[in-house]
């Protein structure tokens, strides 16, 4: 029976206080991230509701977004049970997210100013991971030898 937790960092490192404090940081802004998608839905749904106009692209984003914290939530658990595969999603994923979603938010005619300023302040806890995941408890945690 092989035991393979697909980690190549070194126990100690990823069970010391420092390196779980900023694993926890980071798990506890995704769940932030996860709270503000589902309040955008929300949003969406009762301006719809009450007769004004929200595109389909507002409608995919709004419910993909909470979909998607689910997920980022699901990897960072794992990143910080040692997988660096999932550690490096993350960490990419952190950077990538906020420079698209609001990128593609600043595109004119695209969504609504509110709609626009909604999801970057959803992806405030995003960018938080994605300075924790740089830091340098988890770069030392997840050390690269070249």
């Amino acid at each position: 029976m092989e035991t393979n937790k697909h980690s190549t960092t070194a126990p100690t490192l990823l069970s010391s206080p420092r390196t779980q404090e900023a694993f926890d940081t980071a798990k506890n802004s995704v769940k932030v991230y996860g709270a503000l998608s589902a309040v955008a839905l929300l949003a969406v749904i009762v301006v719809s509701s009450s007769g004004h106009m929200v595109n389909t692209f507002m409608w995919v984003r709004a419910v993909l977004l909470p979909v998607v914290a689910v997920l980022i939530y699901r990897m960072t658990v794992s990143a910080s049970r040692g997988s660096r595969r999932t550690f490096e999603r993350v960490s990419a994923l952190a950077v990538i997210m906020p420079i698209a979603i609001i990128g593609v938010d600043l595109i004119p005619g695209v969504c609504p100013p509110w709609y626009a300023v909604m999801q970057a302040v959803c992806m405030l806890p995003i960018i938080r991971v994605a300075f924790i995941t740089r830091g340098s408890a988890l770069r030392a945690a997840f050390y690269k030898s070249r």
